[in-house]
């Protein structure tokens, strides 16, 4: 029997004190696909931080194409032959397609960078993924499709013995992910192996050999991919048992009643271009609704099709009573809807611009007169706001980036409740903060769904829908399947509730 490519034993590593993985494990053959997969904080991408060292590990061993290995610096792990594709793309968007794909490995002519060679080498490459495009044009002038396709390109230029792709597939459509699995199958043919991270579990059973398992920063299952099924791994990343998720029955969604009061929001069947498929739900005022689902379910996707920012391609949203989605989120706005977003940093935060600012850009239209802000105004508005959600900061002229995860988020939360919404779309508004400002968030969001707002909450966190959400809706591969109703609801309710639609699919 040959060798494993790769061998990860026992990793240890903490961050302040706090474990992010312990004793993990980690083997992967030659020229084989293997999933690592795991709920938010498993562990998955500082299991992949170490192996090509960003970070450092506290314990355990890396053997690599048979060797030992302890890398420093991501540059030696590329070196050595793994190549990675990381989930927030490290692009440089003002530079050309071919200086992205060939960037540090440019070829040469008389100590002189050939581009005409460089860009043949970058079209051809490219043709392998049915992308015809400019390559001299700069990154940053198309999609994020596009974008990930040419970092994936980049990766499999590398003649790298194993490939690393971290939710690889989150930007493209089914065409695009079609032609991203020959090529994954192309390096399997010639012997280079891929490890492959992913919260859509239909790709794992079309692409990959192996699975990996993570929770709580402990490796909790490897299986075949051909001797498992969605409902054993999504029982093995909730730590459940499968038969108890299979023998649990669930209230049809169509069958849940309305709550009364009038209804701000409603959508029935919505589809968009991307991972949403059937969606439907109703807000009403003063009630918070919750989305729950694994990641890669459609919450995230959904949001995003209510506040207009991917276009709405089948089914109907009604607001007020009105027909029609908004067309873009300046018209979501106008419409009484607002959106704090998943991803604080890269969706956020304007990092180098003050509290005041960032607090008041959705509102800028409002306060400005004769294309000057109106100064005073400003500062008393976000004074306010400051006082009233209790963000902690020397003054409100105080950068951004300064202040901890908690009061950034205070201050995004600011930002669209100073729009004086009617609906408040929040995803995952309470990740990365502390306990404190935790609490503080939760209660800062009932006390406006007390005075009339209507909520859409996406989290994670099971405990945090339980507790905060009226009514939840379950989503499963960009479909709404079932609805949970509190008072009553349980954190075991709403995990069997999760993992019920796969057992009915693997049962049939």
């Amino acid at each position: 029997m040959n060798a494993p490519l790769l061998q990860m034993s026992g990793i240890d590593k903490s961050f302040g004190g706090t474990a992010a993985l312990r004793s993990a494990e980690l083997t992967i053959g030659r020229g084989e696909v293997h999933a690592v997969i795991g709920q938010n904080g498993a562990g998955k991408s500082t299991l992949i931080k170490i192996l090509t060292g960003v970070y450092t590990r506290d314990g355990g061993t890396i053997t690599f194409d048979g060797k030992p290995v302890h890398f420093h610096y991501p540059r030696e792990a590329q070196a050595a032959g793994i190549s990675t594709i990381y989930q927030e793309l490290n692009l440089i968007p003002l530079r050309t397609v071919t200086e992205n794909i060939c960037l540090g490995y440019e070829p040469r002519k008389w100590g002189m960078i050939d581009w005409r060679l460089a860009n043949k080498h970058a079209r051809e490459l490219l043709a392998r993924f049915d992308i015809d495009i400019d390559v001299t044009r700069p990154l940053g002038e198309y999609n994020t499709a596009i974008q990930q396709l040419v970092a994936i390109a980049r990766a499999v230029s590398l003649d790298a013995k194993l490939v690393i792709m971290d939710e690889p597939t989150s930007s493209l459509d089914d065409r695009e992910i079609a032609i991203l699995f020959g090529v994954i199958r192309e390096l399997n043919k010639s012997g280079v192996s891929v490890l492959y991270v992913s919260h859509f579990l239909d790709e794992l059973f079309q692409i990959c050999d192996q699975v990996t398992v993570m929770r709580d920063g402990q490796t909790v299952a490897q299986r075949e991919i051909s001797d498992t099924n969605k409902l054993n791994l999504i029982a093995d990343m909730l730590g459940r048992d499968p038969e108890e998720i299979r023998a649990a029955g669930m209230t049809d969604f169509s069958a849940a009643q309305a709550k009364t009061g009038d209804v701000l929001l409603e959508a029935k069947n919505v589809a968009t271009g991307t991972r949403l498929r059937d969606f439907t739900m109703r807000v009403h005022s003063g009630e918070i609704v919750g989305l729950g689902g694994l990641l890669g379910s459609g919450r995230t996707e959904a949001a995003r099709a209510l506040f207009g920012v991917d276009d709405v391609t089948a089914g109907a949203v009604k607001i007020d009573g009105k027909q029609g989605a908004p067309a873009n989120p300046r018209a979501a706005i106008g419409q009484g809807l607002s959106y704090l977003s998943e991803d604080r940093k890269a969706e956020g935060i304007i990092p180098h611009m003050s509290v005041r600012e960032n607090v008041t850009l959705a509102l800028l239209p409002r306060i400005t007169k004769h294309g000057q802000v109106e100064t005073k105004k400003e500062r008393e508005l976000v004074e306010r706001f400051v006082k009233s959600l209790g963000i902690k900061a020397s003054s409100i002229d105080q950068p951004i980036r300064e202040l901890s995860g908690g009061n950034q988020q205070k201050v995004l939360l600011a930002r669209w409740l100073a729009t004086e919404p009617r609906i408040l779309i929040l995803d995952e508004p309470t990740r990365g903060v502390d306990v404190g400002a935790k609490l503080e968030i939760q209660q800062i969001i009932r006390g406006y769904v007390e005075q009339g707002i209507g909520v859409v909450l996406i989290s994670s966190e099971f405990e945090e829908l339980v507790e905060g959400a009226d009514r939840i809706v379950v989503l499963q591969d960009g479909h709404s399947v079932s609805e949970l109703r509190n008072p009553g609801v349980t954190e075991n309710a709403l995990v069997k509730a999760i993992a019920h639609h796969y057992a009915d699919r693997d049962a049939a």
